[in-house]
């Protein structure tokens, strides 16, 4: 039985993870939304404006009100900004089980700051939400990703092929990791 909290306060030594705000839009367009080598390998296409990643940032903090909306704003303590999101992008309930999905900006990348977000998010899912499985997949080519799923824990469990569209419409392969309560709790 899964015991939904919402999106809480997380903080690690380097990062706050918290709910978004609008006034985060700057944050999100400057530092990941609007750069082509960020999105390269998402579902979602690059914000063209502000405005977009507005709106974006509206539907997110109007999320907030379901206690099931895991969506954390990446806060950089040292830059004092932004710099990315993570959250859970898809669940089953019954079958406890969720999907993460993260981003940040490519001036943050290969410093473990994703790793870092992405441990504690699995701790909070695991612990104080109760989730059996947690999972997340990536576009096959972005391998990077993959490096931050086992450096939080997580496994290969196999490519999927033509598993979703990219931001382009194309099909692309997917690599699935995941983690299941046991192994956390060995870990």
């Amino acid at each position: 039985m899964l015991n939904h909290k919402g999106t809480k306060k997380i903080e690690t030594e380097r990062l706050i993870l918290r709910k978004f705000t609008i006034d985060d839009a700057d944050d999100m367009y400057n530092n990941w939304a609007n750069d082509d080598l960020v999105t390269k390998y998402l579902t979602w296409p690059t914000h063209s404006s502000v405005e977009i990643s507005k709106k974006v940032l509206g539907y997110i903090t109007e999320s907030y009100k379901e206690e099931d909306i895991y969506s954390w704003a990446i806060f950089d303590k040292k830059v004092s900004e932004v710099i990315g999101t993570i959250g859970v992008v898809d669940k089953d309930d019954n079958h406890e089980y969720c999907t993460m999905g993260y981003c940040i900006g490519q001036q943050y990348w290969g410093k473990g700051i994703t790793t870092e977000a992405l441990k504690v998010v699995i701790e909070f899912l695991f612990k104080e939400v109760g989730y059996e499985r947690i999972q997340a997949f990536f576009h096959s080519i972005n391998i990077a990703s993959g490096k931050v799923m086992e450096k939080a824990g997580m496994k290969y469990e196999g490519k999927l092929r033509h598993y979703q569209k990219d931001n382009k419409g194309n099909f692309v392969d997917c690599d699935f990791y995941g983690i299941v309560k046991k192994d956390y709790f060995i870990i």
